[in-house]
């Protein structure tokens, strides 16, 4: 009969301390190690017992899945009729997930992102990685101000690299497939509200930004036990642990006379901020189409009075009536109508049609451009509201307020389902929740 037990390694010892946990047969004097995914330090392991002690920070869970693997290890030899080598135990053991990474698992979804073309969402994710790696590798001994600078620092020169292709997202996909820092066992409830502190104070992350980062671990634990590379009794999102909870914010949109504010503003011809308040207004005057898609409009879209295009988000097709005023802006462009590559703003003049990486690349440093036009136009027309990209969106729903037909303004905002612009157009409408106050107030 083999023996089995589960020992620390501490020849595999790592810079930390932590040393990993292993599943150890032994039989007919050959021995192999099943290693499962966890490390812990010296000074909270019973060896004796093969256990870990209470002072492990998740002892209780920790030391329930140590029972269960041994448990597992001990069923596969009095399962099987046939003898088991070490060897061959050990290749049952590892299971469908071996012993992946939390980052591996990680690093594979943000690849596979990549592949399909899913730039947005696979560069945001990756910044999830670089936030956790930067939570593990924080130093509690310097000052928050302190740490807060050199987390910039990296960040910045990571932004400096990508933009002279010195470092690609490639290139972190595969460093981050080879990290072994975390394991989904590690990551439990004190874990989750360790990290959101950091993400606060070091990070300096507003709650939403936070939030969204809780559901990519919360998503990509639900994908590991779908998959098997970790068991159920770790998912730290489950009874009495954290709780993810998504709040509402207020959305604020311009009203018509800072609109003509805005459309009044005399500004040089040709320059970036002229540039940046066309094409915020011509979102606009298309429903709030998103800036994306403003930047990408092309002269073969325009056709017999109409916008012609697909939304770059979901692939539906659009059909607008191109207004006067949308016109005039158009209209303005027609000189330099050889000049762009086919697109009516400047922006994606020097775009590789066959490259959608630079494709994603030049629409963002374009959209961050215009935020930061927007910012000066703001104070040029005495606007004291954040004027930003998705606000074009927002002021044509405060415009529309109840004046037009929900199933209208499903239209044209493009959504599936109805509800969505109901909810939407409800952080507008105020006009029966305001006559009802007043009545109140003014009772006489």
């Amino acid at each position: 009969m083999a023996s089995v037990k589960i020992v620390r390694r501490k020849n595999k010892q790592r810079k930390d301390g932590t040393a990993p946990l292993a599943i150890r047969i032994s039989k007919d004097y050959k021995t192999n190690y099943v290693f499962i995914g966890q490390y812990v330090l010296e000074k909270d392991w019973n060896k004796d017992a093969g256990l870990v002690k209470r002072s492990h920070l998740n002892s209780k869970k920790l030391n329930n899945y140590l029972r269960k693997r041994l448990t597992e290890a001990n069923d596969l030899y009095l399962a099987n009729v046939k003898p088991l080598s070490t060897k061959q135990a050990k290749e049952k053991l590892k299971g469908p997930g071996g012993t992946q990474s939390f980052f591996e698992f990680a690093a594979k979804r943000v690849e596979r992102k990549f592949n399909k073309k899913v730039y947005s969402v696979a560069k945001s994710e990756m910044s999830i990685l670089y936030n956790l790696s930067e939570f593990l590798s924080k130093d509690d001994s310097i000052p928050i101000e302190q740490s807060r600078l050199e987390i910039k620092k990296r960040r910045k020169e990571r932004t400096s690299k990508a933009r002279k292709n010195e470092l690609h997202l490639k290139d972190a996909i595969t460093a981050f497939k080879k990290n072994k820092k975390l394991h989904f066992q590690d990551i439990s409830d004190a874990f989750i509200k360790n990290y959101k502190v950091f993400c606060s104070s070091h990070l300096e992350h507003k709650t939403r930004t936070i939030t969204n980062q809780l559901i990519f671990i919360r998503t990509l634990f639900n994908s590991a036990i779908k998959e098997g590379v970790v068991d159920a009794t770790f998912y730290p999102f489950s009874g009495e642990n954290e709780k993810i909870k998504i709040g509402t914010s207020h959305k604020i949109g311009l009203v018509p006379n800072e609109v003509e504010r805005i459309e009044s503003l005399k500004l040089e011809k040709q320059t970036s901020i002229w540039h940046s308040k066309n094409v915020w207004l011509t979102a606009f005057y298309f429903a709030g189409i998103r800036i994306s898609d403003a930047v990408q409009l092309k002269w073969a879209e325009i056709k017999d009075g109409r916008l012609l295009y697909t939304m770059d988000k979901n692939e539906k097709p659009v059909s607008l009536k191109i207004s006067d005023k949308a016109l005039k802006i158009i209209n303005s462009y027609k000189p330099q109508k050889n000049e762009n590559n086919g697109y009516v703003f400047p922006f994606l003049k020097y775009v590789n049609p066959q490259d959608e990486e630079d494709l994603f690349r030049k629409i963002r440093n374009a959209t961050k451009l215009f935020n930061k036009y927007l910012k000066r136009i703001a104070t040029a027309c005495d606007i004291d509201k954040n004027l930003s990209n998705h606000i074009a969106r927002h002021t044509f729903g405060n415009i529309a307020g109840d004046r037009i037909h929900p199933q209208m303004l499903q239209k044209l905002y493009r959504h599936s389902d109805l509800k969505t612009t109901l909810n939407y157009q409800a952080n507008f409408i105020h006009k029966d929740a305001d006559e009802a106050l007043d009545r109140v107030v003014n009772f006489k």
